[in-house]
């Protein structure tokens, strides 16, 4: 014959402790889930300055003329970005590397701002990427 005690404790239902329980969590977890919105947010932004530095030094490094046409340079690198609300910095120099081949350097700079202010985190940044190309030779 098998005798089950059941302690007081067991016996009370538990009423409202997943309620409880969530409204601990729900900050923390809300929290962990903007960071990493912003996380991905910064490292989209991240590649599409990447690329856009990319496409104006591959135009850049075309020839001497694409070289020094910066015009043409800021307008190649801000086609790949066109959905970027402010627009990008895009500047570009030239020289003689140390072999003495021409090269041609295209930085591209981008202010970013999270969505939310976490504590210890800055709220903004500058993304600056530089794509150095040899240009080709004539």
């Amino acid at each position: 014959m098998l005798i089950h005690f059941a302690s007081p404790c067991a016996r009370r239902p538990r009423r409202a402790a997943a309620a409880v329980e969530l409204a601990l969590l729900l900050p923390f977890l809300a929290f962990i889930f903007v960071a990493g919105v912003d996380y991905a947010r910064v490292f989209y932004y991240y590649l599409t300055v990447t690329n856009c530095a990319r496409s104006g030094a591959l135009y850049a490094s075309t020839d001497a003329a694409h070289a020094s046409d910066t015009t043409g340079i800021q307008s190649a690198a801000q086609a790949e970005s066109a959905e970027l609300a402010p627009k990008l910095s895009v500047s570009s120099t030239t020289g003689t590397d140390s072999a003495g081949n021409p090269y041609v350097a295209v930085t591209v700079s981008y202010p970013f701002k999270t969505i939310a202010n976490f504590p210890g985190i800055p709220s903004s940044a500058t993304i600056i990427r530089t794509v150095q190309m040899r240009v080709a030779p004539p």
